[in-house]
């Protein structure tokens, strides 16, 4: 397979990679390129406020286009240097061959085996199937959020894990991946390295494009804290997987500020990531045209047969857009505050690509031992009956029976119902996430024993009117909400879309169960439970 092989690596364009900073001589409007959806519920302030931003720019633009750069324009290398300085590209041939065979072999063997799904994801208040099948592979117990969807990390084998695998093909992939993501961390933090080098004016200029033969010795150093920090902003615990094949997308949008084409991701910042963490994305796309069409005087702008990746400033006037072409085996690295300072897109060519996007979740309240450790927390309170088996409370303290509720919410909406609405997709490369989700759900089935003690206690005579409101109070805001998701949840499983997917990945809606369920304490429906609370709540303030 070819690695970038064939690429253009003449003087005048080594001499554009190195050059020093340049001025920009371009007035634009850049504004942002959300993905759209109808609305079925109350936007957020913030999705208000970046929606009007949005509708204001395209208002602003009519009917013109921004201007954006590619490497056959002159002023591309000066503009990246000086205004996305903090994005790095290394090509093909600067990453081991090795390394290149192992993890194309890799993403060949998941496809073969059906394991990279199309997420249905939430946005604005509709659900949307994404046009890139995806697969979270990193650390045990490690999930990663976006678009309101959980996904749940196919463990590498690390030290101490052992991780049964469906395929020994899925455990090699899953080992290559691992491998890829230490190589990674180390071009990382080399990346890191020239640009502090940079800052403190060792260098003239940090080189954004990396070749093969590009020297990669003495170009500074951090101490101390600065090195502690930095490697902890780039220790990669999962990566997501993409994949796309353009020619069976019956549609793809149109990239609606500059004109850059078809899009297989609109704009966006990465999601959930620790604050000024890094990002390395590896890109390998079948076989295809390796090279713009710079002869063709009638091809304006990024040659729609390739792949790039495009870059804006968020809601800047004065930068134009970026958009990098992507050859089989490049990798590219946003450093610091990249992300959050800027977007990017990624957009189609031809052939079928994969990526591998290594990010620094922010696991803190994503990870398995996070969400036990909650379960323990709530379960704290509880008494249970030996011979029995009666759940009781040993504190009726509001802000106690608040906390215990708020953790039943977070169990039941954050993990059960996300992994669960994903049908049995996991099952197809490990059964490492079946015991904990079991575990999870006998928790969750106290939680509602406990949330049916605190209900006798507010229906208990002789109860003092204060205590009760003061108990109603710390309870009904949260079984209002674990209606309304419910309610919420169940309607997505039954969704038309959702009723497409094959029978592997058809959402389950779970836990459910019917009306009068003998196992159950409470019934799965809370409407009639919620307005009795509400009714005794406005009966005590008569």
């Amino acid at each position: 397979m070819e690695n970038g092989a064939g690429r253009k690596q003449d003087a005048e364009r080594t001499t554009r990679r190195r050059r020093g900073p340049g001025r920009g001589i371009y007035k634009t409007c850049s504004g942002e390129g959300g993905r759209s959806g109808s609305m079925k519920r109350t936007q957020t302030a913030e999705e208000r406020e970046r929606e009007a931003k949005k509708l204001r720019l395209l208002e602003e633009l009519e009917d013109t286009w921004l201007p954006y750069l590619t490497p056959k324009d002159d002023e591309f290398y000066q503009q990246w240097q000086l205004k996305y300085p903090k994005l790095v590209l290394r090509e093909a041939g600067s990453v081991p061959d090795g390394l290149h065979k192992e993890v194309q072999t890799a993403f060949l063997a998941l496809h073969k085996h059906g394991v990279l799904f199309r997420d249905l994801v939430r946005v604005q208040g509709k659900d949307v199937l994404t046009p890139v099948s995806r697969i979270l592979i990193g650390n045990p117990g490690c999930t990663y959020k976006y678009l309101n969807t959980r996904l749940f990390a196919v463990p590498w084998p690390m030290k101490g894990s052992n991780t049964r695998y469906s395929e020994a093909e899925i455990a090699a992939a899953c080992q290559t991946f691992l491998k890829l993501n230490d190589y990674l961390q180390v071009e990382t933090i080399q990346a890191w390295e020239e640009l502090v080098a940079k800052d403190k004016g060792s260098i003239d200029a940090v080189p954004l494009c990396i070749g093969p033969d590009f020297p990669r010795v003495g170009m500074g150093s951090f101490d101390g804290q600065d090195e502690v920090d930095i490697k902890n902003r780039s220790a990669y615990n999962v990566t997501l997987l993409n994949f796309m094949d353009p020619q069976k997308m019956p549609y793809l949008k149109e990239e609606p500020y500059f004109g850059m084409g078809k899009m297989a991701v609109s704009w966006h910042h990465d999601e959930n990531l620790v604050e000024r963490s890094a990002v390395a994305v590896y890109s390998y796309n079948f076989e295809g045209p390796e090279e713009e069409n710079e002869e063709d005087p009638q091809l304006e702008g990024r040659d729609p047969d390739i792949w790039h990746v495009g870059f804006k400033i968020s809601w800047d006037i004065e930068t134009p857009g970026l958009a990098i072409p992507l050859h089989q085996g490049d990798c590219y690295f946003m450093l610091d505050d990249l992300n959050a300072t800027h977007q990017h897109c990624v957009l189609a060519g031809l052939p079928p690509r994969f990526s591998s996007t290594h990010r620094v979740a922010e696991c803190s309240t994503g990870t398995l031992d996070y969400i036990l450790q909650r379960c323990q927390v709530a379960l704290q309170n509880v008494r249970e009956e030996a011979d029995s088996g009666d759940v009781s409370l040993k504190s009726l303290e509001p802000a106690v029976l608040k906390q215990g509720e708020e953790i039943h919410n977070e169990v039941e909406f954050e993990w059960l119902r996300q992994f669960w609405f994903q049908g049995s997709r996991y099952r197809k490369c490990t059964d490492w996430w079946c015991q904990p989700m079991t575990q999870l759900e006998e928790l969750w089935k106290k939680m509602e024993s406990a949330t049916n003690a605190v209900l006798h206690e507010v229906r208990r005579e002789g109860v003092p009117v204060e205590q009760r409101n003061e108990t109603l109070t710390a309870i009904l805001a949260s079984l209002t909400t674990r209606q309304n998701l419910r309610r919420e949840w169940h309607a997505r499983c039954q969704s038309r879309i959702a009723r497409t997917l094959p029978a592997d990945q058809k959402p389950e809606c779970r836990p459910f169960w019917e009306k009068d369920e003998p196992s159950m304490p409470l019934p799965f429906d809370l409407t009639d439970i919620v307005a009795e609370l509400r009714g005794l709540l406005l009966e005590a303030k008569a």
